[in-house]
């Protein structure tokens, strides 16, 4: 059960990586799929050059990231037609996400007819939230019928995360109070309380929570009525300007927070309330989950600005002192997976680099392990 190939199709990408136990053996990125002028035709013909390209002599299993679940799956499934058709259903609630999931699932089980197929949900990991947090105070009825609750997205990073923090912090995983902060271009926190996700910041769609690349986070819904109605705007612009024309990208121009950081340096006013913005939503967040989980262990940093952005993660934690939570300057210049709180402070305050592939190829070697 040593050789697993993790295929993770995103809307315009397709991430590989093949790993013989705990190496990597060979892995890759495409970018663009799917864009005009850009790189491969669609998501199909991509896959298939990734399989035709690589040794898989000996291989054990294949490992899908499938990023919407719904209620039905709450743990990584072996795939079969039902598993599939069922994966089809959900394509309402994931539009853009899981016709791309399925487009590998399908080429590579033709493609490689004799090996075993897991599909690991990103909504999966947070299964465990108490009904009252996953529940919107909208009409029971209508909710029950059209699926309208909070699943919570980027599950296997924040698996990954917080057991890895358990490991930096040589505590066992099931007795850690832990609030990580996924913060990449898409962005989303979430309450571990020992191994279960209790709370986190993104809903029924990507689109909730914490400021994006092009996300606009948590916002009044009549922004939504009053742009239909005085701003003549259809569903689609709203909802194309809410996911892709908002966020950093709709305060500054830029998306990149590299950039938006240089611009505040250099006097940018729209780049510092851009920064401002951002960070006070981070630091509420962490805040609230602070005060659902009684008690917080560790506050970890991960993925593209979690993990590079040290003005960041200083701004996030800054004045929280009197809940335990302190950021040390050295140490929160530095690189690798690391503390960067100061030593004795209440709760620790940690780096991690993200490994979502990584996850998946764990939880698949679970399934397929007898």
């Amino acid at each position: 059960m040593s050789r697993i190939l993790v295929l993770n199709c995103g809307s315009s990408s397709v991430k590989y990586r093949l790993y013989d136990g705990d190496e990597v053996r060979d892995k890759g990125t495409v970018e663009r799929v799917g864009e005009p002028g850009g790189g491969p035709a669609d998501h199909e013909s991509t896959v298939r050059q990734i399989i035709e390209g690589l040794d898989l002599a000996g291989l054990a299993g294949v490992g899908h990231r499938v990023v919407h679940g719904g209620r039905k799956f709450s743990a990584p499934v072996r795939i079969d037609d039902k598993v599939l058709a069922a994966i089809e259903d959900l394509v309402p609630l994931a539009p853009l996400h899981n016709p791309a999931n399925l487009a590998g699932i399908r080429v590579a089980r033709e493609a490689l007819p004799d090996t075993p197929q897991v599909a690991v949900f990103d909504t999966a990991f947070h299964h465990t939230l108490p009904e009252a947090a996953a529940t919107y105070a909208v009409d029971r009825e209508t909710a029950e019928r059209y699926g309208v609750r909070r699943y919570g997205f980027h599950g296997t990073s924040h698996a990954y995360v917080s057991r890895r923090t358990a490991e930096l912090l040589d505590r066992p995983y099931g007795e850690l109070n832990t609030i990580t902060l996924h913060l990449g271009n898409g962005a989303s926190a979430c309450a571990v309380q020992g191994g279960r996700s209790v709370a986190t910041s993104m809903g029924m769609s990507p689109l909730e929570g914490l400021v994006m690349g092009t996300r606009s986070g948590d916002l009044d819904p009549t922004i939504i009525f009053h742009l239909r109605r005085e701003a003549g705007m259809g569903v689609d612009d709203i909802d194309d300007l809410l996911n892709h024309r908002s966020g950093l990208l709709g305060l500054t121009g830029v998306n990149d927070m590299r950039e938006v950081l240089a611009r505040r340096d250099a006097g940018d006013p729209a780049a510092a309330l851009a920064f401002d913005v951002y960070r006070r939503r981070l630091t509420g967040y962490v805040g609230a989950y602070y005060a659902l989980l009684g008690r917080v262990d560790a506050v970890t940093f991960t993925a593209g600005v979690g993990e590079h952005a040290a003005p960041v993660r200083a701004a996030a934690l800054a004045g929280l002192d009197r809940l335990g939570i302190a950021v040390d300057p050295a140490r929160n210049a530095g690189t690798g997976d690391r503390i960067i709180s100061p030593d004795g402070t209440e709760v620790t305050v940690c780096v991690v680099t993200t490994d979502e592939e990584r996850e998946i190829a764990r939880q698949t070697r679970e399934v397929l392990t007898p």
